[in-house]
This record gives structure tokens, sequence and C-alpha cells, in this order.
């Protein structure tokens, strides 16, 4: 785990923010781009600057040693890292606080923990590494509830066993990123999970949002890699058969898979781990269009070739972060294995390209050092990627819209999809803030679909970005349902998408969850209002 010290009301650690000459530079772009003058950071906020509420719990004796009403430790579990959480933090509002923070150690602790929240009427937030960004872990619970408890899993991080002949991993769910990987390395093993959230994000939370990782194709998400689970209710501890694969009935991991801490909290799980990659292939492409690159794109996917990176940058996403001039899209194209050279998968993809117009960068080809994905276009996009949520919240500061929502669509459906969310989000932009910028990129690829992610950048008004952004907001997820896409790809529900989630999912299934969460959840105490509406 990084010991530096994490931002209590942003992202990453203190350590990492913009540099002076990187604010002003950033300043300057949005004065120029939008026809802006006078742009200033407001400062970040200082903890002694923040007024809390004081809390209204207090735990037995029993479990105070787990509890913490520590100022930077309940500032710190009020906010996920979404555009919302960020203007709160510089307006310096952190009114929904959690009352106490408690940092179990066993599962004996969670089970003691859960007992007194349901008896005591408190609601219970599990938290891994709080990097959501569709406030899955703030303690906005709504009325019913005595107060509201942020159970950290920081210290449940331990690699518990490692099955080299079947090549998987027992883990405990607080593990962090950085941590499981380095745990497994040793071993020639890798989970090969990367969301951008990598550092700052664990097991757990990863499995309890369906995260998306590494793998463009295939492997998109956590989902292929849980191989058993364990979860702790506030009914009793849930433990799945260890298999390969199974045909009874459905599938209890997948059930908990996704649930985002309203069922339970996961406490480990089995993973399906993988000999770690030494060849590498990489190369990156122009197109003169995304709607071609957008068909080549499908033309690999379809071809079973399996890349883990076919990103494609539309112009304006890859002039935004520095990949190219502006007038092409971008394709950023990758293999990688730990058995065997690349050569033909690398010439049939290339070949599939340069049908739809690709003009290769560099050579390509095979590779047995990790070097050529950190350079040229290829190297320009992943550190832009690295750094962007810092430059976010830069942009946030200055007062600008600043959101990303990413969706999937069938590939026929697509075309028409991608003109009427850049057509109808100008007029939004235009109608809300007086102008906008709107981007386009690809995430995942599967067969039969895109993962398109777009990309706004809006001038807004200090006091009203709240609004503004909520207007914009509520905008694209109506037209995304009204055109047939998912309110969210990899993001997760929260509370930030539970509206339209409910629109999305099937009645029926609905009220199975519902059903669900009383049989578990009887006091209705675990994260209100993600997923299901609160029971109390």
């Amino acid at each position: 785990m990084d010991k530096r010290r994490r931002k209590f009301w942003g992202w990453g650690v203190e350590e990492a923010d913009l540099t002076p000459e990187e604010q002003k530079r950033w300043v300057k772009r949005m004065e120029s781009q939008f026809d802006l003058s006078g742009l200033e950071l407001t400062p970040p906020p200082k903890l002694e600057e923040i007024e809390l509420p004081q809390p209204r719990i207090t735990p037995p004796d029993t479990l105070s040693d787990l509890c913490s009403s520590a100022p930077y430790d309940r500032a710190g579990h009020t906010y996920g890292k979404g555009f919302p959480d960020v203007v709160r933090a510089y307006e310096r509002d952190f009114s929904v606080a959690p009352d106490l923070v408690a940092f179990p150690g066993t599962e004996q602790d969670i089970v003691n923990l859960l007992d007194w929240c349901s008896s005591a009427g408190v609601a219970a937030i599990p938290y891994g590494g709080g990097s959501s960004v569709v406030k899955g872990t703030e303690p906005d619970v709504g009325e019913g509830f005595k107060g509201t408890l942020s159970i950290d899993m920081k210290n449940i991080d331990k690699v518990l066993e490692i099955d080299e002949t079947s090549r998987a991993a027992h883990m405990q769910a607080g593990i962090y990123g950085p941590a499981l990987e380095g745990a497994l390395k040793p071993h020639g093993l890798t989970l090969r999970h990367f969301p951008q959230s990598f550092e700052f994000s664990t097991l757990g939370g990863w499995i309890a949002t369906r995260s998306g990782g590494h793998y463009a194709t295939l492997y998109t998400h956590i989902d292929e890699f849980v191989e058993s689970l364990r979860v702790i209710t506030p009914s009793g501890t849930v433990g799945t058969l260890r298999l390969p694969g199974s045909g009874a009935g459905p599938s209890p991991d997948r059930f908990f898979i996704g649930s985002e801490g309203a069922m339970g909290i996961i406490t480990s799980a089995w993973m399906r781990v993988q000999d770690r990659p030494t060849f590498r292939a990489n190369a990156a492409l122009t197109f003169p269009d995304f709607l071609v690159a957008s068909e080549a794109v499908r033309a690999v996917s379809q071809a079973g070739l399996y890349p883990a990176n076919i990103r494609i940058l539309d112009a304006g996403e890859a002039y935004f972060n520095g990949v190219a001039e502006g007038d092409e899209a971008v394709m950023v194209l990758g293999f990688e294995s730990a058995d065997h050279p690349l050569d033909a998968w690398v010439s049939r993809a290339l070949e599939c390209c340069r049908d739809h117009g690709g003009t290769l960068e560099g050579e390509g080809g095979d590779s047995k050092t990790e070097s050529r994905h950190r350079q040229g276009m290829a190297g320009a996009w992943r550190d832009s990627f690295i750094r962007m949520p810092y430059v976010w919240e830069a942009l946030v500061a200055m007062g600008m819209i600043t959101e990303t929502f990413e969706t999937a669509i069938t590939w026929e459906r697509f075309p028409e999809f991608h003109e009427t969310v850049i057509g109808e989000m100008t007029e939004v932009m235009e109608e809300v803030c007086g102008g906008g910028f709107i981007s386009c990129r690809f995430t995942y690829a599967y067969p039969d679909g895109p993962v398109p992610y777009y990309s706004i950048t809006a001038p807004g008004k200090k006091g009203s970005q709240l609004e503004m952004g909520g207007e914009i907001k509520k905008a694209i997820s109506e037209l995304f349902l009204r055109l047939g896409g998912t309110i969210t790809h990899h993001h997760g529900v929260g509370r930030y998408h539970h509206e339209w989630y409910k629109k999305q999912r099937p009645d029926g299934f609905g009220k199975v969850l519902e059903e669900a969460k009383r049989v578990l959840d009887p006091a209705g105490i675990m994260n209100p209002g993600v997923l299901i509406d609160p029971q109390r």
C-alpha cells in the first residue's frame, strides 16, 4: 500500500497534484478554447476549514477500538471521486460525512459491526478505496437511520493462498491493486486487471462494482476472474464453491458481483490469475474519421484476435490528451502473451485496420520488452490517461463542468447513436453553459458492439456547477436510455445512476433484488439507496 498521504477531498495523493506551471497551462488552454478571461483556481480545501457535523452515534465499548471519529477519517470517507464530489469538496461542504469510520481487521469484526448497525438502526457503507465516481460510497442515505458508519476494508488485505497448478489465488477484499500484483509477481503470476483507479482501489471494490480492467476485449470485466466469493451479510455469511464452472442454477457469484455493498460485504475471493506476459506487440494508427476507425475496431473484434488493447480516440479526444494534432482519429492497439510470439495476430489486426484506411505509426511488431507501449502516440495516451484525474480536478477548480459518460451499444446502432449523442449534447451544453466540447473514445469492444466513452468540458459558474452539471447529466442519461444504450458499462450504479438504472432494469428483476435484500439485510442497513431504494 502506498504510504503517501491520500487527499481527503479528491483523487490520489497530495504530492501528485498539478504543478503551478501545469495549472497555468490549463488555465490558458480553457480561456483560449472557450473565449474566457480571468480564470482562477479555487484552492483545495484544508482540513481545518471543514466544519463536520457532530457524530450522532457512539459505538459500544466492544467496538470502540475499531471506530474513528477523527476529522481526517470522516472527511476522507465522505465523497468519491466524481464531478459532483469534487465540486462539493471545493465548496467545503462535508455535511453528509459519516458519523464514524470503522477499520475492521477480521471477518468477526465485520459480523460484530453489522450486528450493531442492524440493532441500532445505523447505515453501514462498505468502503474499499473510495474511488467511486457514482456516489457508491457516499453516506447520503436519507431518513430513517440513527447515523452512518463507513466500513473501511484496508486492514483485511492479505493474499491467503496461491494455487499455481490451477492458476488461482485466494485474496482478501481490502487488498489494493499494487499490493495484489506485488504479491503475485514472485510467482510469475498476475491478475492483469488494471482499471484507471488501480493504484487507489481494492479487489473487493472491483468485484462489488463489476469493474472494467486492462483487457479491451474478451476479459473486460472482473466477473471473468472470480472463481468463488465469501460475503458477510447481516443475515449470515455466504460462501460459494470454488469451481472452474458450474451449471447448477443461477450463479451465486454473479449475484454478488456488482451488488455494490447493498447485500453484504465481500471479504475474500478466489481469483483466476495468469502467467505474466513476456511477449508484447503494440502499435498506433491514425484514421481519417472516427466512424471509419470504429469499423476497423469491429473488424478486429469479430476476427477472434482478442487484443489486450484496442482503443480509438476521435480527433478531439486525441487533441485534448496531447496524442495527435486534432485532425485524425487515433487507434492504440496492443497484444500480449505469456506463451507465444504475436506476429500472426498483429499482422492480421493491422490488415483489418489498413482495409479501413488506417495508417500505421512506426513498425509495431513483436517485442519481449515493455517499453514500446510507452512511446509515440500510445505512450502519450498512456501518460495522459494516468494524469487526467488530476487535470479534471484543476478544471473543476476553475469553475468548469467536466464529466465522462460511458455506455455500450450494438454495432448496427452505433453510427446513428453516436451522431445523435454528439448533436444533442452539443445543443444541451450550448443551452446550459453557452458552449462546450464533447469527444469520444472506445474503451472496450465486443464482437457485437463497442463501449463509447464520452467526455465533456464546458464553461460553468462557480456556485452553480452542481446545477449546471446536473442538467447535463440528466440529459445524457435520458438520451442513452432513449437510444437503447446502457446507463453504465463499468463505473457501477451507485446513487448517481440510480434513477436511470431503475428504468433500465426489468421490473420483475427489480422486485427480485428488493426481496433478496429483505432476506439478506432485514433491517435495510447495507448501503441504502444503492441499486435499491432505501427500505426503512
